[in-house]
């Protein structure tokens, strides 16, 4: 048997930093836009951080003001699972010194191109849910 458990923002903020792969979702004119992008979580500022090219999805980033972005990870066999979403504001870093500083945290773009653009999208709310086992009132709490 499983249940569902709503995780507290603390447990979100470690599953954020533990990963670098989750889908940002904006409004794009027409329809949402949803794509993936590796990030790394930027504890100080408590921000996603990536790097984008110039195009469109860096556009409607700054154009839409703010965005939602998911994480997650699951387990087919046992069916046990999280996920954390974040909605903040999002915003280009153009702050030289900020650049620099980020430019230490090893924000690694996967997809090819050049990624001169710095986006962050703070973590102003966070949710997070964890499908867990329940057997004899112990609960399996698996990552």
């Amino acid at each position: 048997e499983s249940e569902m458990l709503d995780l507290a923002r603390p447990e979100c903020l470690r599953l954020l930093a533990s990963t670098n792969f989750g889908r940002i979702a904006i409004n794009g004119s027409t329809a949402p836009v949803i794509r993936p992008v590796n990030y790394v979580f930027d504890v100080p500022s408590q921000s996603v951080i990536f790097r984008s090219g110039l195009g469109s999805k860096l556009h409607a980033l700054i154009k839409s003001a703010t965005a939602a972005f998911e994480i997650d990870g699951t387990d087919p066999t046992s069916r046990l699972g999280w996920s954390v979403i974040i909605l903040g504001v999002t915003e280009e870093v153009t702050s030289a010194s900020e650049v620099r500083r980020l430019e230490g945290i090893g924000v690694e773009p996967w997809a090819p191109g050049v990624k001169a653009y710095w986006v962050r999208i703070r973590a102003n709310t966070v949710s997070g849910r964890r499908i867990v086992m329940v057997g004899n009132g112990i609960s399996d709490y698996r990552q």
